[in-house]
């Protein structure tokens, strides 16, 4: 640091400039310089989407290695477990887990597949009587398990297993976001979603359930991720959802979108928000105006850099989940996070 004519002077060391250099030149058109910082400030949008893969690649490597140690150190934990608890017995791992889980695992009832087929049909391709066997099939492997894992766990602790690994967490802006519950609640869901998405319709009533079961354990924040270039609607359906925010009722206009997703136009957002008790003549400006679409899209922006790439995409207090997720997968996470709170 030196002092130049009464002013304090840092020198910085910037890749491809130096001090008293000019800035690097690449091209010349009829005697005018063009150079690489114009072409970086014409660029600057490209370039600050590549950024956002470099660091959505980054990111997704990260967790997926820490996906593989910690399905890695669950496998050995099992198998210590499950090898000493069939030496207790005087059998074998196989014998035990066909005795403690196999035979525990009931063919569902009639009933049970129906209602899971009524309950999913918007994402089942093909009639009940195409899919009833593999919806049968399904609901047995669930239930094997959570036969399973229940029994794992019971050996866990009746062997004192302690895990000294954390799962990944990445951070996650919350604040000034659309949320329900508890600001103080154990666990935070952060689902980046997008309201023309099939598969984030799908997860609609699993994230309802969720919300019924946990109450004001849990928090749940939503984050816009509208994947324009393949649905048409969901950037407008993204900023109806702020417009009726301004007015207290995005989790109104929130379900009313995710319960009819074939009426995403520009009318029929204006309708709902006239069935909403809305003020009409404020959201239609407001939706008219794209008052929100430069937030929106720096949202989008903001989850591709922390690994968002799809939709819909959870961030439970930190740690990833992609995809419509069933209940129990979300559950036994949620569950974890609460067990983890309860211990500190």
């Amino acid at each position: 640091m030196t002092k130049l004519s009464g002013a304090l002077v840092v020198c910085l060391a910037i890749p491809g400039f130096a001090f008293g250099q000019t800035e690097k030149r690449l091209a010349v058109v009829n005697g005018e310089t063009i150079t690489e910082k114009q072409v970086q400030t014409e660029a600057a949008s490209d370039l600050e989407r590549l950024e956002a893969k470099r660091l959505q690649f980054e990111s997704g490597l990260v967790r997926d290695k820490q996906t593989v140690m910690e399905n890695q150190l669950n496998q050995m934990i099992e198998d210590r477990v499950l090898t000493a608890e069939a030496k207790k017995r005087g059998t074998t791992t196989d014998k035990l887990v066909e005795d403690e889980v196999d035979k525990k695992v009931a063919v569902p009832a009639d009933e049970a597949i129906l209602k899971f087929y009524n309950d999913n049909k918007a994402r089942i391709n093909g009639s009940f009587a195409d899919t009833a066997r593999d919806i049968r099939d399904y609901l047995m492997d669930r239930e094997r398990d959570r036969v399973f894992n229940a029994f794992i766990e019971g050996l866990k602790k009746d062997y004192k297993v302690t895990s000294y690994l954390e799962p990944t967490r990445t951070t996650v802006a919350t604040a000034g976001f659309p949320s329900k519950g508890p600001a103080n609640a154990a666990v935070t869901i952060v689902e980046f979603s997008d309201f023309e998405c099939p598969y984030c319709g799908g997860f609609y009533p699993t994230l309802k359930e969720i919300e019924k079961n946990y109450q004001d354990r849990i928090r749940i924040v939503y984050r816009q991720f509208p994947l324009t270039s393949i649905h048409p609607h969901a950037l407008k359906a993204a900023e109806a959802s702020l417009c009726a925010n301004d007015q207290g009722k995005f989790w109104q206009m929130h379900d009313a979108m995710f319960t009819d997703q074939s009426k995403l136009e520009v009318s029929d957002l204006k309708e709902k928000a006239a069935k909403l008790s809305l003020n009409t003549g404020t959201f239609n400006t407001c939706l008219d105006s794209s008052k929100y679409a430069a937030e929106i899209k720096n949202e989008i922006l903001e989850g591709a850099k922390i690994g968002v790439n799809g939709t819909p995409s959870m961030f439970i207090n930190g740690r990833f989940l992609s995809g419509d997720q069933p209940y129990d997968d979300l559950a036994k996470m949620i569950d974890d996070e609460l067990s983890r709170a309860a211990k500190k």
